[in-house]
C-alpha cells in the first residue's frame, strides 16, 4: 500500500547541500520532505569519508565531515523536514500543464491543472511512496554513486577480507599498520595527511609528482616525506597484489617503463574517484550534458519551470565543486521556489531579521 504526502519542496538528496536546502526553505515558510537512496543522511560524508576533514566550510578552519552533518541536521530540524531514506526517487509527474513549447517532449506527464490544490508536481519513489510537491531541488551529488576501482587482478578477495577499502570509516583502526594510498586528488592527499600520524607507515603512490588538491596540501605531503614520515611513491601506478585468504601483504607498483617494486602493506586505499550514474532523473527532460544538469546560474532553475538542481550535480559556467558554492546554491534555488510556494514575490529580509523557530 502507497503512503501519500503532501509538502511544498521535495528535495532529492540529503547530502550536506540538500540539508542546507532544508534550512533556506525553512527559513523562508517551505515544508520540506527529503528523500536519498542511502538509509542514514549525510551522502558521500558520512558514506565514504565521516571522520575526513573538510576544510571550506566558513568559521571553521576544519571540521570532520560527520561533525558536519550533525550541524546541518541540528540547523535544519527546527523547520521539520521529513526525511524518506533508503528509497530512490523512480519517477515524477507534473500535474500543472506544461509552459512552455520546449517542454512539450519531455516524459513529464502534463495532467492538468483541476483539482490539485495548487501542486505542480508528484514524486514516485521505489518503496510506492508519492509525494505532492509544488517545487523540486535536486541536491542529488553524484547521484547514484560507488567508487571507480582498480582493475587488479583478484582484487575482490582482498576487498572482502577488508584489506582494499573504498572509505575510511574509523582511522583508529589503521593505527599502527602499513597503508597504501593510491590517487593524487584531494582525497587521497587529505586520507595521506590524516593517517600519517596513525599509521606504521603510509605509502602514497600517484602515476606523476603534481596533485590535484589545494596547493597548501600539496606543499604538506612534500614537507612529510622530505622528513621521512611518509613514502611518496612517484610517478609509478598500481599493479598487482600479493597476500593469502584475503589478508594484503604487499602491493606492487609499476613505473611507466615498467620498472616494478613491492610496498609492505597491511592495507590498500585507492581513490580514483566515484563511478556516477544520474538513474531515473536522467530520463526527466531535464537538460543533462555528461551526466551533469545544466542550469541557470543565478537561481539554478533548470529547463523544467519548478526544478531546480544544486550542489555537484549542476552545471553553469565557472561551476566550483566546492561545498560552500552548493550552499549558496542552495540559497538562490529556495529563494527562487518561493513565488511557487506562495504564489507571491518574495520581499527579501536577512536571517538576523527572522530567527529560527523556538
Amino acid at each position: 500500500m502507497s503512503e501519500k504526502h503532501s509538502t511544498d519542496v521535495v528535495i532529492i538528496g540529503a547530502g550536506p547541500v540538500g540539508l542546507f536546502a532544508v534550512f533556506e526553505c525553512g527559513t523562508l515558510k517551505m515544508k520540506c520532505h527529503v528523500v536519498d537512496t542511502l538509509d542514514f543522511i549525510g551522502g558521500q560524508c558520512n558514506a565514504l569519508y565521516p571522520e575526513k576533514p573538510i576544510y571550506d566550510i566558513p568559521a571553521f578552519a576544519s571540521i570532520d565531515a560527520q561533525d558536519l552533518i550533525k550541524n546541518l541536521e541540528e540547523q535544519a530540524a527546527p523547520y521539520e523536514p521529513v526525511y524518506h531514506l533508503g528509497q530512490q526517487v523512480v519517477g515524477l509527474e507534473r500535474i500543472k500543464e506544461v509552459p512552455s513549447s520546449a517542454e512539450k517532449d519531455s516524459p513529464i506527464i502534463a495532467k492538468g491543472n483541476s483539482g490539485n490544490d495548487g501542486y505542480n508536481f508528484i514524486i514516485k519513489t521505489s518503496k510506492d511512496t508519492e509525494i505532492s510537491c509544488k517545487a523540486v531541488i535536486i541536491a542529488a551529488g553524484c547521484g547514484a554513486f560507488g567508487p571507480n576501482r582498480p582493475p587488479l587482478e583478484g582484487i575482490e578477495q582482498y576487498e572482502a577480507g577488508g584489506s582494499v577499502a573504498y572509505m575510511v570509516g574509523a582511522k583508529e583502526s589503521f593505527r599502527g599498520k602499513n597503508v597504501v594510498v593510491a590517487g593524487g586528488g584531494d582525497s587521497a592527499v587529505d586520507w595521506t595527511l590524516s593517517l600519517a600520524d596513525i599509521a606504521n607507515k603510509v605509502s602514497l603512490v600517484h602515476r606523476r609528482a603534481k596533485f590535484r588538491c589545494a596547493p597548501e596540501n600539496a606543499d604538506k605531503i612534500k614537507e612529510l616525506a622530505a622528513s621521512g614520515k611518509i613514502d611518496l611513491v612517484v610517478p609509478y601506478q598500481l599493479n598487482s597484489l600479493k597476500g593469502e585468504n584475503g589478508n594484503l601483504e604487499a602491493v606492487v607498483v609499476a613505473d611507466l617503463d615498467g620498472n616494478k617494486k613491492e610496498i609492505e602493506a597491511d592495507h590498500l586505499l585507492p581513490f580514483y574517484g566515484l563511478a556516477m550514474e544520474l538513474g531515473p532523473i536522467a530520463n526527466w527532460g531535464l537538460n543533462i550534458e555528461k551526466k551533469h544538469i545544466d542550469v541557470t546560474p543565478h537561481d539554478c532553475s533548470t529547463n523544467i519551470e519548478g526544478i531546480f538542481a544544486i550542489g555537484d550535480i549542476c552545471d553553469y559556467k565557472g561551476k566550483l565543486k566546492l561545498i560552500t558554492c552548493g550552499f549558496s546554491e542552495a540559497a538562490m534555488a529556495a529563494h527562487a521556489a518561493y513565488p511557487l510556494v506562495h504564489d507571491e514575490a518574495l520581499h527579501f529580509e536577512y536571517s538576523t531579521t527572522k530567527g529560527v523557530p523556538g
